[in-house]
């Protein structure tokens, strides 16, 4: 065969692999609303900077006519690109191709490319589009999954992973996802569940539709498994891209600086919080009053919303915030707002992120349900999350700090580097109104009008205890600032903290409350 007739062979076959499952299984993809692999890869990464790898990988299975069957790369798209300019691997499955299936080949394509991020130091995104284990191929498949688990683990802390979920992902298939460290999903594309509806039916007769069962509200506000909802794909792929410009490659680089920006206008920080401590507000507010243009990125946006969790900048250096939120639940703190702040705070430990923390909340939330969720174990892990983390931590005390909450909110006690209240800062074991009627119990009972001596004695506690200075003379909080003095405080604290060292005794992991 002559060199031209090789060159031939070769766009041939390549174009061959190039069309997936063929017209018709592409026609069909589309006509559900979804791109194909190859178009979101294209979308999601730099014009032309896609290089694939593993085009030509075939399956191995021989039973069940296997044989017979050709699957173009085998289901799944990997390679290498960039989004912005930062080098990322990919992969992403081909619902064209035997509906995405994974099989042994499918698997190793995954795992190798897994491989090659974590050598590299490069972001790994996985976007997932897949009916699950091949059947045909037994034990084999299952064994594919083991081994992307297992690199899942490996990655994690060391490169960021991505997962993107565009279509079907159910079965054993969602625990890479879960094993990632931000999970994206799309209204009325993305599915996960363990158990599929029909299982469910015939095992405990209940109908449910696949979307109410693991659709993409399902899990960006009620399961928390995924981190961020969009309402079609290529606003997802803006999110990914936004997501890009806040974290680092690796955990071995700091995340990119920017060119710093002061705060919008609009956002006025000596009126957001009302002095009143009783009436909510919106604590994002407070974090667009203080960050680089105003601009935050708020994770897990729908989920335990009475705690926010995001990344902002100061002074053009990334920062994780981890703030109680007054207008939901009066921002304390529960079972999913606990897992929710501590997963967030020990990736940003991992990658060397400065943790800001903004407190206001009553302690956590009381209740029989709570106690039974086991409030007292997801609780701690937040507490361990904290105490875990040697980045920069900077806590700002803007209102009520009362009881357990106090504590679990980043204060010195838990290894904070910088501790500093508002005026408007009520740091106690708990509220006045009940701390009064447990200690002036026997004053209150006997007075001729009851009322008002627990009027005077809440006031009396107020004026004495519910304030910053008492936390401030025990040297348990630095200083007692003005909200306008808050930016210039944060520059300030992440200046002088860059080359923060600090030394724990040797040992081969802990043991979080998981």
């Amino acid at each position: 065969m002559s060199v031209t007739n090789k060159h031939v062979d070769f766009f041939r076959r390549k174009d061959r692999l190039l069309n997936g499952g063929g017209n018709k299984a592409v026609e069909k993809q589309m006509a559900l609303g979804k791109l194909t692999a190859r178009d979101r890869i294209n979308a999601l990464l730099d014009v032309d900077s896609f290089y694939e790898f593993d085009l030509f990988v075939e399956h191995r299975c021989r039973d069940f006519d296997m044989d017979k069957r050709v699957l173009p790369g085998d289901g799944v798209i990997t390679g290498t690109g960039s989004i912005m300019g930062y080098p990322v691997c990919i992969y992403a499955q081909d619902f064209t191709v035997a509906g995405g299936s994974l099989g042994l080949m499918h698997a190793r394509k995954i795992t190798k490319i897994m491989d090659h991020a974590i050598k590299m130091g490069m972001p790994i995104i996985g976007i997932n589009d897949s009916g699950g284990a091949r059947i045909q191929e037994g034990v084999d498949s299952l064994a594919g999954y083991g081994e992307i688990f297992y690199r899942n683990t490996l990655a994690s802390g060391i490169v960021p992973q991505i997962s993107v979920i565009l279509g079907p992902c159910a079965g054993g298939a969602v625990y890479s996802p879960a094993l990632t460290d931000f999970v994206f999903v799309v209204d009325k594309i993305s599915k996960m569940f363990i158990t599929g509806p029909e299982v469910i039916k015939t095992v405990l007769g209940e109908e449910i539709s696949m979307e109410d069962l693991g659709g993409a509200r399902v899990h960006s506000e009620i399961s928390g498994n995924a981190h961020f909802y969009a309402r079609n794909e290529l606003e997802c792929f803006h999110k990914i891209k936004q997501l890009f410009t806040f974290i680092p490659w690796n955990n071995k680089r700091k995340a990119e600086r920017y060119p710093a920006k002061p705060p919008k206008a609009k956002f006025d920080i000596e009126r957001i919080v009302p002095m009143d401590s009783r009436k909510p507000y919106d604590v994002r507010n407070v974090i667009c009053a203080l960050c680089d243009n105003s601009e935050f990125l708020d994770v897990h946006a729908n989920w335990a919303a009475n705690l926010v969790v995001g990344f902002a900048r100061v002074d053009g250096e990334t920062v994780g915030i981890v703030a109680n939120q007054p207008m939901v639940l009066a921002g304390v703190l529960d079972v999913d707002s606990s897992d929710k702040g501590a997963r967030f705070i020990r990736f940003c430990d991992a990658f060397g992120i400065p943790l800001i923390t903004f407190v206001d909340l009553p302690g956590y939330l009381p209740g029989v349900d709570q106690e039974h969720a086991g409030v007292i174990r997801h609780g701690a892990k937040l507490l361990y999350a904290f105490s875990e983390a040697t980045v920069p931590k900077i806590t700002v005390i803007l209102r009520k700090a009362y009881g357990g909450g106090y504590i679990a909110m980043c204060s010195r006690h838990l290894g904070a580097d910088f501790v500093v209240a508002w005026p408007t800062a009520e740091i106690a074991v708990m509220g006045p109104e009940g701390a009064a009627n447990i200690i002036f119990k026997n004053e209150i009972a006997g007075a001729p009008d009851p009322a008002e001596m627990r009027r005077q004695k809440v006031a009396e506690y107020t004026e004495k205890f519910a304030n910053p200075y008492v936390a401030a003379a025990s040297g348990h909080i630095d200083a007692v600032i003005s909200p306008a003095a808050t930016r210039d405080f944060l520059i300030h604290a992440i200046q002088i903290s860059v080359n923060k060292s600090e030394s724990r005794p040797y040992k081969k992991h802990g043991i979080p409350p998981f």
